[in-house]
């Protein structure tokens, strides 16, 4: 019965914001066009479409305001005026009362207003689908004072969201069932991340965590600022964090007044996407430019500034290797190494065709390579990928849909600060120095490094284990358990000796490797 009332409600919101009519006026079909304006008949639909859809969005709540924010970033994609209109969604949304917000912190921190913060801005700076964020002057127990950034949830968001995405697991569990490409979609699978990166984001302490890792990472790249957590002052619905500065990433007329160079600006944000996704596995996932500003302090002018870290993506060793795999293959446009890996990954059945396969993704991909994004619709690109996908049955991967959905993020911004950004350029020589590394001897230290406690711990123990074995008498007879040990010994003692002519081989091997690799990436 909730499911069936959430989707009435969401039925009326598009009817009572005309969304059905935005729909039918899309397409030319006379006939279609008159049923738009049948069906709009004796409703006020006089508001403009992009301020309708908005506003739709924010009605049916913090799920739909955040498909509006992932939206608003593609506007080759999007007429003007609805980009413009879906992003007010980014930082814009209509706040909640700042009494609400007072009376948040201090049921958090058991204490009145003004023993927390030296001063409290009520109006906020910024509200979101999620929460919404408050200036303050942070009064430590040494006196010192600090300006900071208070952010505060939004009340009642977990009873929204669960509503929705039970609708959501619902409606999944419907195209699994009756589409022809359920399966292969995965769509429970895509609801279970989406449910569990939402509930994520209603926990600030996890936010502050990862935004704490976020800050590890990138402190050596000089090319990205993450505010500082104040953990005293942290818990489940408020947090206290640094308070930064700097011009938001979508205002790029003031960023060019300013002297920032959008052309670097838009390379370092690659660089900085890639760096999270392939050296560090942890990579924030919300990109939009809501979340960014550009920093116009003297010490760290043009830098990125990162904020609101409620959703971020992680990637195992193995995912990392595939998709640099992938990602080199396409640079180099060797799509024969593209569909073979899609096979060794299981992503298509194993009796797949390679050439087949090969020839599909080349008809897909060529056209698009040496263009500027000015010249890419990846729409176009995502939309004819599908289309192959479905005739070779690729079975979409869930843990990989945050990384989509951030990638679309980050090309979004580098179209908008430098529509001439040539993106494969730019990433190709990062992956390819990232894959140098993974089969070169760097890797191999870093891995016999990583294993020398096991062995340190086992080798002691070797002498004592053969001493006692060597000093036994034939006649003397061994129970079942020593005989197991002797076993083992055997087998360790084996193991070891293949070791070390192994490992000189493999040395050898990775000189060469690296030798070959090197003459590749130089001589073509």
């Amino acid at each position: 019965m909730k499911r069936l009332l959430r989707a009435t409600c969401i039925a009326w919101v598009a009817l009572r914001y005309g969304l059905d009519e935005l729909v039918l006026t899309s397409f030319r079909h006379p006939g279609v066009r008159l049923a738009a304006r049948i069906a709009s008949a004796g409703r006020d639909l006089s508001a403009p479409r992009g301020q309708r859809l908005r506003e739709a969005l924010q009605r049916l709540g913090p799920i739909f305001v955040k498909f509006g924010q992932v939206l608003s970033t593609r506007r080759d994609l999007l007429p003007p005026d609805v980009a413009d209109e879906l992003a007010m969604l980014q930082d814009r949304v209509p706040p909640f009362p700042a009494e609400v917000a007072v009376a948040t912190i201090e049921r958090a921190f058991r204490k009145p207003l003004g023993e927390v913060f030296a001063s409290f801005e009520r109006e906020p700076v910024a509200s979101a689908s999620i929460a919404q964020v408050h200036f303050a002057t942070l009064r430590g127990d040494d006196g010192r004072e600090r300006e900071v950034a208070v952010k505060v949830l939004r009340p009642g968001m977990l009873k929204v969201i669960e509503q929705d995405l039970d609708l959501i697991r619902m409606m999944a569990g419907w195209v699994e069932r009756l589409s022809a490409d359920g399966k292969r979609l995965k769509p429970r699978e895509v609801a279970a991340e989406f449910d569990k990166y939402l509930h994520d984001e209603l926990d600030l302490v996890r936010e502050a965590a990862s935004a704490a890792q976020l800050r590890r990472n990138m402190a050596g790249l000089d090319l990205v600022l993450i505010p500082e957590m104040f953990w005293d002052w942290i818990r489940p619905d408020v947090l206290v964090m640094e308070r930064m500065t700097g011009i938001p990433i979508g205002q790029v007329d003031r960023l060019r007044e300013a002297g920032v160079d959008l052309k670097q600006l838009a390379r370092d944000g690659v660089t900085i996407f890639f760096t999270q996704v392939f050296r560090d596995g942890f990579f924030h996932a919300d990109m939009h430019p809501g979340n960014i500003m550009v920093s116009v302090a003297p010490g760290t002018f043009g830098r990125y500034v990162s904020l609101d870290f409620g959703i971020v993506g992680t990637l195992t060793q193995t995912d990392k290797e595939y998709l640099a795999q992938n990602f080199t293959a396409f640079f180099r446009r060797d799509y024969k190494r593209v569909a073979e890996l899609h096979v060794e990954s299981g992503w298509v059945p194993a009796d797949t065709r390679v050439d087949e396969l090969e020839s599909a993704i080349r008809s897909v991909c060529e056209p698009y390579f040496d263009r500027p994004l000015s010249q890419i619709s990846l729409g176009m690109v995502l939309m004819r990928l599908f289309q192959t996908s479905r005739r070779f049955h690729v079975e979409i991967q869930p843990q990989l849909v945050l990384l989509q959905k951030t990638l679309l993020n980050v090309e979004g911004l580098g179209r908008q600060l430098d529509p001439e950004l040539d993106l494969w350029a730019t990433a190709k020589p990062f992956l390819e120095k990232w894959m140098l590394e993974q089969v070169g001897p760097r890797r191999f230290w870093r891995e016999l490094k990583e294993q020398a406690p096991y062995y340190a711990k086992m080798l002691p123990d070797l002498p004592r284990l053969l001493h006692g074995y060597l000093q036994q008498r034939p006649d003397e007879g061994l129970n079942a358990q020593l005989l197991e040990v002797i076993r083992e010994q055997r087998r360790t003692n084996r193991l070891l000796t293949a070791m070390l002519y192994a490992g000189a081989g493999f040395l050898l091997g990775l000189v060469a490797m690296q030798l070959y690799i090197w003459v590749r990436i130089n001589f073509g």
